[in-house]
Parts: structure tokens; C-alpha cells; sequence
């Protein structure tokens, strides 16, 4: 056997490489089409069947993201891939005899799956054979009677050789011992196996030599070649005239495989033309292969054939036999026996799967594979074609990829929130008939993507909370509900803006939702706010939710009511005598903080001299005499009323009224004087004059401060004699802001004096005045020490680029539009526009401080020449030295 190997697994390698050579275009430039590779049997475990990865056009660094496999239906696994998953390589004995028998070619078929984009390539692998067993007989001694009557010229069959080989390496050819009686001659059957025959030579003499001893030798072609002996021992008899005759020749028998055991299959017969126990005829098998043998018995009286072992038409489809019929003379006949087994439906199909994608992202696409399915059916013809198909309404289809494949394809979109696994079953269904079928099942998760936003219970949540709580107090929870998985649908809480000053009233804890007060409240200061919580799950990106939270404050009676008039509490008034009832004395004026109930005041007289003389409005804090005033009442009355609002605990304040009756107010200072213990008998005269006083200065100043007003208008319209009427008529919204100067300088065109004396220089805008371009020239070596202002003209603004820089006046940082260009005298000038939100000190001179990055670095200058409206907008020319 060893000597066998190397010669033909040469050949077995010379013809691979030139079968891949053929094929590798093809398997390159389609997938669908088949690979093809052949090798030799009885490899070892490991040993290289083809680049695989290779010859499906694979590279090294595409490898891993298509992640290579091979699926077989077989129930062993004959082959696999190698560590490095590029090489298809031998992963179990593989004995061409026990897996295809006679059957030739042998091809064992398989496909490999690669992903990214998915795809099926068939790998069919052919195996060759080797001269790996030698011809066997099936008894090592063949017996045979042979009458001594018997002619030369005579055939007695022996049993055939049998050698699981084929081709070359097959049963080739038989040798006998020489022996002057006998010779051999093989006979080639119509199915092309060789039937050995002894043939006599001479006539033979029992009384001679009762017994001769020859070897058999069965020889196959292969190189070397290997053979089997059996030993056949001849019994010469007496003479018998007539042998058995078999009705025929060749007996061909067809079962079908689920005959029971113990039926009769068939029956040989042969007849005699003898007499007594020369027409007794026994029947048995001279020639027959063991599996046979376990299966079929026969009858040596009658020649039955009966089926004693399981017939399957999967495990053998064909069985061959010889029959010997031997009368009681020694004469004896042959016949030889073709049994064929048919197929029945009695094998159900099985179903293999391998998984591609388990757990499935829910994003996947339709049309995405998610398994390989593989169906093999042992029966042939109808009984072995298999259609598949899916139980119940899934969102997945079969599409066939091969003869026994399919592959398990996404149909629809999948959502795991609300299918998070498919307990898909897969029926295969024969075409005999009856029909077979089998299930197997398959459980695909779905595995979670984040496509689902978190979502809050309420879209705006209200909470009241009752101002002076205490800092931290939970003010309510807000709850966001995500139907992701994982991380995908773990929530988190944070602010996420809301009205103006709300944030330092609230916080939110990030897990819970709960939000707490960051400190107290108060009602007269903050009524209700509103904050925005974000909700934001883990998943990457994050999807998040905003809802909004309102707080009311509640109001609690924490301020007392506060008396306005009288002022400090106290107060005085004069009451004629002559007073009839009604008479307003005072009215006592007070408000409250609180809101509400809280902030609703009545008012109460506690204390009067006389309580029959006045009364106050218990809403409206009026003072009036409740009867007229006598000559019997006390000159002077001391009132204190109370004022309560309606909160719980009500809270108070006081206030004292000295009231004084008096005719005339000559009559009433001395008593209004007396009224208040300790002071001064003039001091009402003093604080009236006092009040008089102060009220004539507060008109004199009004009047100065009108009259200043008036002269700087004056002078600023002298200024601005030249260009005054043209600047009216601009409207004011051109003079607020940057932009604003942008539309001023292109909308207008002004002639205006920029110095302190207006017949000097000119400054002429013009609606081209913020041009592209700056020329760029040095500032003369001796400027001029004139007035200190440089006069300049239209051309300045003309060729002036307008930048935005920061500037300050007179500590204000405001932004400035400003540009150098050149004036008169061939002077570096620089213009400025600058929109102030208050008013600076001077119209006409406004000292700023100027950074502007011009050749000669930052500068500070002092602008003069300033024109515009006070607080909204000026317009400055500056000199740069």
C-alpha cells in the first residue's frame, strides 16, 4: 500500500493543479459557479485540498471582514479550514470504498459562505482512488464434485474475486496452478465483471486419483499489484448422466427496500432428467458477498430466496449472487442472481443550520442573510427532491441558493421593542408519496440599536411650591421612558435652559428626574418660572427629549402691611368745627407685599378720645367725622387706627393721627404744636417753611439745568450749521448699532464742519464712501502743527476700508466701525463710526481711547470732530501721528 501512494497521489496532484488552472478564471469571475478540487483518498488529517480563500478571489486583508466559512450536509465533517482560514485542508479519514462504494466518480460537495456582501460558493472535492485494497475471495476453499464420466471440455463456475477498488486498481485478472486436467478460462459478464470458470482438460479416473488441490489467484491492475488466493479441493464421483438444468440462466430480481423481513423475494429452480436421489437437487449460494448474505437465505429443498436482514436502498442498492443446484449424483448446475433494490419514500429530509447573524442588529436592511440553511434527503428521485419553507407570518423569507440550500433572508424591517426574538421553524417537505417532511426550529434575536428617542410622561409638568421653603426641597420628579435596551435606554436628567434667572432656582438629579430647590423662594420676588429637562439616553449617538417645567410660587403672608401716610407712623390734620358729618379728615394709605388674601387690608380705629366723633372706611382707610363737631369736643384728638391684611396669622401695623379742631390754621398751629410731647412750640411753622424752601430750589434747578440744555443745542447747531438740515432727515433707527452705520453710510450723503471752527476742512460722506480698497501710505516726516485738526476731503472715505475693532469712550467698551485712508496733505487718517448706549461727555470732543493696528502699532488718540445724537451715534475723524 505504501509503495501504492506516492505514484498516485502524484497524479492526483498533476491532475488537481490542471483542473484548478481551468476552473480558476470561472470561480473568480462569478460566485455562484462551482469549485472544483480532487484529490487522492486516505489522506492524512491536515493535508492541503486547495487555497480556498485564493481560488474564491479572497486576499489575506479582506479575510477577516468576510469571514470565511464552510457549511456541509454530510453527517462528517470531511473537511475544513486551516488556522490561517485561507486553505481548505482534510479534517477526517476519507475511504473512497465506505463513502461512494462502486459508485464513480466520488464527489463530496459543500459551500463555503463569505459575508460583506454575503454570498455562496460551491466547492465540490473528487476522490480518487488508491490501491488501497487488494482482491478477496469470499471463501477460502472452494469445494467441487466432479463425476469421473464428466467430459472434457466442461465448465464449472468459482466464485469471483472482489475488490472494493475501481479503475485501474480494480480486480484485473485471475491465475491458476497448472494442472494437466484443468485450465482456466474467465468469462466477462454482461455487467463487465469477470467470472472465473475451471475448464476440464482430460477425462478424469476416480480410481486413479479421488482428489486434486488447485489455488485461485484473483490479481488487480494496480502498480504494485495486489492479489487474494483461495484454494479449490475437487471430489472426483462416481458417473451420473444427467445435471440439475436451472430454468435460467440469469435470475434478475427487483425488491423494493421495505420488504419485510421473513417475505419470500424470489425462487431459483432447476430440474433433472435422472431418477432417485441423481433427481434430488440442493440448492445453495456458491457465490455470495457477505452483506448479502446477512440479508437474503436460501432455501436448499425448495430454492426459496427469503429477505432475512433490513433492505435499504441508501446502504445498497445492488446485490449480486450465485446459485449452485447439485443433484445426489454430484452433478450440479449454476445460475446467477441480480437483485436490485428500489427506493421507497421511508426517509424524511434533515435540516441543518448555520447561523450568520444571531444576535440581528433591528437596522438591518431587507434582503440581509441571517443563515444558511442546509436540507439533505436520502431518498433518490422524487422521494429525494425537498422544498422548505417558513411556518407562520415572520418577517423572513427562503430563497434557494443551491439544490439542497437556501438561504434565510431578512423580508421586512424588524423592530426589537416590539419582537425582541423569532422562534422561526423550518419545514422540509419531499415529493414522494406520501410526502415527508420534518421540522427544525431556529431562535434569531434581535439585538438592540439605539432608534428610539426617550420619552417623557408629560410634556410640561406644573409644580407649586409655597415661597420661604427650605433650601433642597424636592419639588416634584419628572420620569422619561426610553424602549431601547441597555444602555440605549438608560436615562439621564440635566437642565437644559428656560426663562430668564430660573436656573439657580432648581436642580435635577441625574438618574431619578427628581428636581429640588437650589434655595428658598420668594413670592414678591420670583411668582412662577419654567426650566427646560433634557432626558438623554446612553446609546451612541445619544437621542434625547426636552420637557418643560413650571414652578409656581405660592405666596405666604410673611410681610406685614406697611403705612405709607402717615409718614413714620404719625401724622396730623385740622378739622374746622363747623365739620358736619362726612367730613374727610385723612386718609390713612397703606399697601401689603403678599398677594391675595394676604395682601387684602381693612382698617380698624383702636384707640380715639371721642369714639363717637370719628370713624375710618374699614376698605378704604378714609378718616371722617362720624357726627358734626361740637363745641363740647377736645381741641386736640389723638387717633391710631389699625391696619390688618387677611392672612393666617393676620399680620398689623399701626398708625397714629393727631387731629386738631380749629377754625382757622392761625388757630390750630399752637394746639397742633402742643400736639406732639417734647417738640418745639414753632417747629410745624419750621417744616412748612422748610418745604417751601425746598420746593422753589428743585424749580430753580429745573429751570438752570433747562436753560444749559437749550445753550448746548445752540452751540452744537453752529457746528453743525453746514450739514444739520441734511442729518435731520435721517431716520433714527440708521444711528443704533453697527449695522445701522453700515446703512447710514451707504443710504446718505452728508457735507458737515468736523473741526471746532465750521469754515475750516469739509467732510463729505457719499454712498461709495466703504470702498475695497486702502492705500497703504507712510504719514509725512513733519506734520502739520496748525490747529491740530487735519483737514481732509471726500477721497478719504472713497478709498477707505471699513474693519469692526473694539473701542473705549470714556471707560465705555463699545465696538467701532473705523478704516485709514488718506487725506489732505497725503495725511494718514482715521475715521471711526461708533453707536454709544449712553451719552458721552462731549459732543464735539470725545475722548477715546483707540487700538487700531495701523503701521506705526496701537494708538491713542484723541477724536475730535464729532457729529451725531448724543447717546445714539458718532461720527469721529482722528489723526494718526
Amino acid at each position: 500500500t505504501q509503495g501504492v501512494r506516492p505514484a498516485a497521489q502524484g497524479r492526483a496532484v498533476a491532475g488537481r493543479v490542471a483542473l484548478l488552472a481551468a476552473l480558476l478564471p470561472v470561480c473568480c469571475r462569478a460566485a455562484p459557479e462551482r469549485v472544483r478540487y480532487a484529490i487522492p483518498e486516505e489522506l492524512g488529517r491536515g493535508s492541503l485540498v486547495g487555497p480556498l480563500a485564493r481560488d474564491l478571489g479572497l486576499s489575506p486583508a479582506d479575510l477577516p471582514a468576510r469571514k470565511l466559512r464552510i457549511v456541509s450536509g454530510d453527517e462528517k465533517q470531511y473537511f475544513t479550514l486551516g488556522e490561517d482560514n485561507t486553505n481548505l485542508r482534510v479534517n477526517e479519514r476519507i475511504d473512497r470504498e465506505g463513502i461512494c462504494g462502486a459508485l464513480s466518480p466520488c464527489v463530496l460537495s459543500l459551500e463555503a459562505v463569505v459575508e460583506n456582501p454575503f454570498n455562496i460558493f460551491h466547492v465540490s472535492v473528487t476522490i480518487q482512488d488508491i490501491n488501497d485494497n487488494a482482491p478477496q475471495f469470499d471463501r477460502e476453499f472452494i469445494a467441487i464434485e466432479m463425476i469421473e464420466s464428466t467430459p472434457p471440455g466442461a465448465r464449472f463456475p468459482l466464485g469471483s474475486g472482489r475488490d472494493p477498488d475501481i479503475g485501474a486498481n480494480s480486480l484485473h485478472n485471475y491465475q491458476l496452478t497448472p494442472n494437466p486436467f484443468f485450465s482456466l478460462v474467465v468469462r466477462e459478464s454482461p455487467d463487465g465483471t469477470k467470472q472465473p470458470e475451471l475448464m476440464l482438460e482430460k477425462s478424469l479416473d476416480r480410481e486413479k486419483q479421488r482428489n486434486h488441490h488447485l489455488i485461485l489467484t484473483a490479481v488487480d491492475g494496480g502498480d504494485p499489484a495486489r492479489s487474494g488466493t483461495t484454494q479449490i479441493k475437487i471430489n472426483v464421483t462416481d458417473a451420473n448422466d444427467n445435471p440439475p438444468v436451472f430454468t435460467k440462466e440469469i435470475y434478475k430480481v427487483r425488491l423494493l427496500e421495505n420488504v419485510p423481513e421473513g417475505s419470500l423475494a424470489f425462487q431459483v429452480k432447476a430440474t433433472d432428467g435422472d431418477e432417485g436421489t441423481n433427481a434430488e437437487i440442493t440448492y445453495f449460494f456458491s457465490d455470495i458477498a457477505n452483506s448479502a448474505r446477512q440479508l437474503f437465505t436460501l432455501d436448499s429443498r425448495t430454492g426459496d430466496v427469503k429477505v432475512t436482514g433490513p433492505l435499504d436502498y441508501e446502504k445498497g442498492k445492488y446485490y449480486e449472487a450465485s446459485v449452485e443446484g447439485k443433484d445426489g449424483g454430484g452433478l450440479s448446475a449454476h445460475a446467477k442472481v441480480h437483485i436490485d433494490i428500489l427506493d421507497v419514500n421511508d426517509n424524511a429530509p434533515t435540516v441543518s443550520f448555520l447561523p450568520i447573524l444571531n444576535p440581528i442588529p433591528e437596522d438591518s436592511v431587507p434582503s440581509t442573510v441571517v443563515a444558511v440553511i442546509n436540507v439533505r434527503d436520502r431518498d433518490s428521485g422524487d422521494n429525494g427532491e425537498v422544498s422548505c419553507n417558513i411556518d407562520g407570518d415572520l418577517p423572513f423569507r427562503l430563497e434557494p441558493s443551491s439544490e439542497k440550500t437556501y438561504k434565510l433572508i431578512i423580508a421586512s424591517a424588524l423592530d426589537r421593542e416590539k419582537v425582541s426574538a423569532y422562534n422561526i421553524t423550518i419545514t422540509a417537505r419531499d415529493r414522494g408519496s406520501p410526502a415527508l417532511s420534518s421540522r427544525a426550529a431556529l431562535v434569531l434575536e434581535v439585538s438592540d440599536v439605539n432608534d428610539n428617542a426617550p420619552v417623557f410622561e408629560e410634556t410640561a409638568y406644573s409644580a407649586y411650591v409655597a415661597e420661604n421653603n427650605a433650601a433642597g426641597a424636592p419639588v416634584l420628579r419628572v420620569r422619561a421612558r426610553d424602549a431601547d435596551a441597555g444602555a440605549n435606554g438608560r436615562v439621564s436628567y440635566w437642565l437644559a435652559g428656560g426663562s430668564a434667572g430660573a436656573a439657580p432656582y432648581v436642580s435635577v438629579e441625574a438618574r431619578s428626574g427628581a428636581v429640588y430647590a437650589q434655595r428658598s423662594f420668594d413670592y414678591e420676588q420670583c411668582r412662577e418660572f419654567a426650566v427646560a429637562v433634557r432626558a438623554q439616553d446612553g446609546g451612541a449617538p445619544a437621542r434625547s427629549s426636552t420637557a418643560t417645567v413650571r414652578v409656581f410660587v405660592l405666596d405666604r403672608n410673611d410681610n406685614a402691611p406697611r403705612v405709607l401716610w402717615p409718614a413714620a407712623g404719625a401724622g396730623a390734620g385740622v378739622v374746622p368745627r363747623s365739620a358736619e358729618a362726612g367730613y374727610l379728615v385723612a386718609k390713612v394709605v397703606a399697601v401689603d407685599a403678599d398677594a391675595g388674601r394676604n395682601a387684602w387690608l381693612s382698617y380698624e380705629l383702636v384707640q380715639a378720645p371721642e369714639p363717637a366723633l370719628f370713624r375710618v372706611g374699614l376698605h378704604s382707610g378714609e378718616v371722617r367725622t362720624a357726627r358734626a363737631v361740637s363745641e363740647r369736643d377736645a381741641a386736640k384728638q389723638r387717633l391710631v387706627a389699625v391696619v390688618k391684611d387677611h392672612g393666617q396669622p393676620a399680620l398689623s401695623a399701626t398708625a397714629t393721627l393727631h387731629v386738631v379742631l380749629a377754625e382757622s390754621l392761625q388757630e390750630a398751629l399752637p394746639d397742633a404744636a402742643a400736639a406732639a410731647p417734647g417738640e418745639p412750640a414753632g417747629s410745624l411753622t419750621r417744616w412748612l417753611v422748610v418745604a417751601v424752601a425746598a420746593v422753589s430750589c428743585l424749580f430753580l434747578a429745573f429751570l438752570l439745568l433747562l436753560l444749559a440744555l437749550r445753550l448746548r443745542r445752540w452751540r452744537r447747531s453752529q457746528l453743525l450749521a453746514a450739514g444739520s438740515g441734511a442729518l435731520r432727515g435721517v431716520p433714527a433707527s440708521h444711528f443704533v448699532g453697527i449695522d445701522g452705520v453700515r446703512a447710514f453710510l451707504h443710504s446718505y450723503s452728508h457735507e458737515v464742519s468736523l473741526t471746532a471752527d465750521s469754515r475750516k476742512s469739509q467732510l463729505r460722506l457719499s454712498g461709495g464712501s466703504c470702498c475695497d480698497t486702502l492705500p497703504a501710505r507712510p504719514p509725512p516726516d513733519e506734520p502739520d502743527k496748525g490747529s491740530g485738526f487735519w483737514p481732509f476731503d471726500n477721497k478719504c472715505l472713497q478709498t477707505m476700508r471699513v474693519n469692526e475693532h473694539q473701542a473705549t469712550c470714556d471707560g465705555l467698551e463699545t465696538r467701532v466701525l473705523g478704516g485709514v485712508c488718506e487725506g489732505l496733505w497725503n495725511q494718514t487718517q482715521e475715521i471711526w463710526f461708533a453707536p454709544f448706549p449712553v451719552r458721552c461727555p462731549s459732543v464735539v470732543s470725545c475722548n477715546v481711547s483707540f487700538g487700531f493696528p495701523g503701521k506705526f502699532g496701537p494708538s491713542q488718540t484723541r477724536c475730535s470732530s464729532c457729529i451725531g445724537s448724543p447717546g445714539r451715534f458718532l461720527l469721529c475723524a482722528c489723526t494718526l501721528w
